[in-house]
């Protein structure tokens, strides 16, 4: 016996209902086309993941409904069975999966386990299940349904499911990427379906919504814990599959796990649903690689789809940012210019009378290598202007950051002007490092409407560079932008490291302090500097109140400064005294 099953892994838009209807809509048709038995989506497909304040909207809540009793209707004489992640509310809120057959709603299933760490909320907004869910097909299949963070707790819902039979258990998820994260997850689902000897179906979402970039990465693994079927990270793919689903069975006669289980909640929802299951013809066979990247390919993929659904979703098809020579603004034009093409990339070259000539023609070079148009906008004599009309208020006190900062200020008008006037929205290329110890100016460099590389540390960006070149086969981002120092170029012979460790150091630093939260004594037993590590803190704990108005970007760590990490800004507690 043969069960054929759809894995729609498809790119959500948050609260766009009709783009997302029509999206099911013409997987349903294909699957329906394919003979599919039971065509899966991620979770909350038709609202967008994650729908954050809209779900305490009632209007929201009742269009939310209409467009799944849509997406019911059109089901309509058509054999193949959909489980669909929707809202679902009646005093409060859901976050829900609906099993649809032939316009009826045969079942929903409430997810059990709501996130609440990191990036989610979901204890904010919904209310948890109470009972697992099993739908039973007429030939006597028992498939589990379960919504993301379902599976991962060693002892969830899919203990009970395995216990009262599931042949196969079926995980609607909306999984946000991190670096590392697709192979991690893998081995986690596979000692999953191991463990409780049924097969696993895994959809995830793939798409950028604000900071969070969903990799997709959806498999099916068998009850051995072997991944027989793999889709691709970073894609959009409805791929189809026929499975074996007694061969669980046989799987649990063999080594008996099932037998072993330990649990609390026996009550299961059993849904009796009479589909009919039509003959295969042509046996759907499993593409058994393994789709993984490596480091950079995986972290450059991630940011591209983060880009491009962030600028494209909301409303935009062009963007404009600042060159100023060094390797940010490069690699975010390079960057760019892969994702949207040169056409709709504008670079705005803005130089003092503290740019050296070599970080002009780098910047012009590069934009000649990629294509892309440029315009270069002086700023001396609007420095000097604004410098004569302070000299009185400012009383000859000497000069100092406050000079730095302005001119980092009329670049960020500039870029803006040419955002308002044209439409384009306006990219900040500030890294990690930066923004972790303040060495950005707010209202700045820090201007823009997205951020790309907010979450990558310096030397992540010299590498993901690198990997740019290499995968063009040719010098785009040119060699001076690698060999040269860092420098702001805002007052004379300047470099980063004037006032920061050297990167590799300070990255280190960075990393344990934020996203291991390790304390001075535990960094400095990893072999750093007491003074320095000291610093570094500082340097950060000073500077929550300019990452708090800076623009967002996209995650690629553990802890990404934003909606992941949420330190008060009036905070008493310095370590570093």
């Amino acid at each position: 016996m043969r069960l054929r099953i759809g894995l729609a892994q498809l790119n959500s838009h948050v609260g766009n209902l009709s783009f997302n209807l029509d999206k099911a809509k013409k997987a349903l048709d294909l699957a329906e086309k394919e003979n599919v038995d039971i065509l899966v989506f991620p979770e909350l497909f038709l609202v967008g993941y994650p729908p954050e304040d809209l779900v305490l909207k009632t209007g929201f809540l009742n269009d939310s409904r209409n467009i799944l009793n849509e997406y019911i209707e059109y089901s309509k004489s058509k054999n193949t069975l959909s489980i669909i992640g929707n809202l679902d509310f009646e005093v409060d809120a859901y976050n829900s999966a609906y099993v649809i057959y032939n316009g009826k709603e045969e079942a929903k299933y409430h997810k059990i386990f709501l996130p609440n760490y990191s990036v989610f909320d979901e204890k904010r907004y919904f209310s948890p299940g109470k009972k697992p869910m099993i739908i039973e097909l007429e030939n006597g299949l028992k498939i589990g349904v379960t919504v993301c963070e379902d599976i991962w707790v060693p002892n969830g819902p899919a203990v009970d499911l395995a216990e009262m039979g599931a042949h196969v258990i079926v995980n609607l998820s909306a999984s946000p990427y991190t670096k590392g994260k697709p192979k991690s997850r893998l081995e986690m689902l596979k000692t999953r379906a191991s463990e409780l000897s049924t097969w696993l179906v895994y959809v995830n979402l793939v798409g950028g919504q604000d900071e969070i970039v969903f990799d997709g990465g959806s498999v099916v693994i068998n009850p051995f814990g072997e991944i027989v079927h793999s889709l691709p990270l970073f894609e959009e793919k409805i791929d189809i599959i026929d499975i074996d689903p007694i061969s669980s069975t046989r799987a649990n006669l063999r080594e008996g796990k099932r037998r072993h289980l330990i649990y609390e909640n026996n009550e299961v929802d059993i849904v009796k649903i009479n589909k009919k299951m039509r003959k295969k013809e042509n046996i759907r066979k499993p593409n058994k690689k393994i789709l993984l990247m490596d480091k950079y390919e995986e972290i450059y993929n991630a940011l591209k789809l983060g880009l491009k659904d962030y600028i494209y979703k909301n409303g935009f098809s062009k963007v404009v940012l600042g060159l100023s020579g060094g390797m940010d603004s490069a690699f975010v034009s390079a960057l760019a210019v892969d994702t949207f093409g040169p056409e709709n990339v504008l670079g705005i070259l803005m130089p003092s009378q503290y740019s050296s000539r070599g970080s002009i023609e780098d910047s012009l070079l590069l934009a000649k290598n990629l294509g892309m148009k440029t315009y270069t906008i002086p700023i001396r004599r609007t420095f000097e202007s604004l410098l004569k009309e302070l000299k009185i208020a400012f009383n000859d006190l000497p000069i100092d950051v406050t000079e730095e900062n302005i001119q980092a200020r009329i670049r960020g008008t500039i870029v803006m002007g040419f955002s308002n006037k044209l439409g384009y929205i306006a990219l900040a290329t500030g890294n990690k490092s930066e923004v972790a110890t303040g060495y950005a100016t707010l209202y700045g460099d820090m201007a823009g409407g997205f951020s790309p590389i907010k979450d990558v540390y310096k030397t992540e960006v010299y590498a993901l560079a690198k990997y740019f070149n290499e995968l063009k086969g040719d010098w785009i981002i040119p060699e001076n932008i690698f060999t040269k120092a860092p420098s702001a170029e805002l007052r004379p012979d300047q470099t980063d490291q004037d006032k920061l460790p050297p990167y590799e150091i300070l990255d280190a630093i960075l990393e344990k302090y934020i996203e291991y939260e390790m304390s001075i004594d535990e960094i400095v037993e990893e072999g750093y500097e007491l003074e320095t590590i000291k610093y570094v803190i500082k340097l950060v704990d000073l500077n929550e109140y300019k990452r708090r108005q800076g623009a967002p970007g996209i995650k690629i760590t553990q802890r990404a400064f934003g909606k992941d990490r949420r330190m008060p800004i009036t905070n008493g507690y310095k370590i570093w005294r």
